[in-house]
């Protein structure tokens, strides 16, 4: 069994939350993971960079000198991508960047990144967030009680407003709910901190998968 930090609303220790060890996955999944990184930071690029080519560049066909004669190279348009004001050649076009990921590859994924972060002890559990107001400097000193004040990624089973105004000041902070979240989730914040029905939700998904990938 693994062990996973618990404490209060008040960030003082409660001792651990037990996490069956049969349910994490660590002899595989890591390509995954990088796979489902890659495909996700390319999903979220515009892929609207774009060029002009020679058709599209304004200005005539006019030739700008005779072929011969003039003792200079010879030129057939004033759009050639040579010309200062003229296309580019070969250059960026819109296009998607997306990659299409499996389904059993997603859910290796989120298993093996899961695990790993349980493994690292990056993975802290809270009994709930006592939120009375959107003030960002009373959950800034939360998580500097809990050593988290380089940033993590908190996960809450219903989105509270308050926690979510709280905490989209404080840098490298983020609220997801547990359902929504992914590998990129896991693997780009330092840490997560994740309350009790937060947590069954994320086993809950982990047992569930575990049973897909037998």
């Amino acid at each position: 069994m693994s062990a996973i930090k618990l404490f209060k609303s008040t960030g003082e220790p409660g001792g651990d939350v037990a996490l069956d060890d049969a349910l994490l996955v660590l002899d595989r999944g890591a390509q995954a993971v990088k796979d489902v990184v890659v495909a996700t930071r390319n999903a979220r690029r515009a892929g609207t960079a774009s060029t002009l080519s020679k058709g599209e560049v304004a200005g005539s066909n006019k030739k700008p000198w005779k072929q011969k004669g003039t003792g200079r190279a010879r030129a057939g348009l004033r759009q050639s991508p040579v010309w200062r004001g003229g296309a580019v050649a070969f250059g960026p076009r819109p296009r998607s960047f997306a990659s299409k990921i499996n389904r059993k590859v997603m859910q290796l994924a989120y298993q093996h990144a899961f695990s790993d972060r349980v493994r690292e002890g990056r993975v802290m559990v809270i009994e709930r967030f006592a939120m009375a107001e959107a003030k960002t400097k009373v959950l800034a000193a939360l998580l500097a009680k809990l050593g988290l004040d380089r940033g993590c990624l908190i996960v809450v089973d219903v989105p509270d407003a308050n926690l979510v105004r709280a905490a989209r000041n404080i840098p490298k902070v983020a609220v997801v709910r547990a359902a929504d979240v992914g590998v990129y989730d896991l693997v780009r914040y330092r840490a997560v901190l994740t309350t009790r029905a937060a947590l069954a939700a994320l086993t809950a998904r982990l047992a569930k998968k575990a049973e897909v990938a037998a």
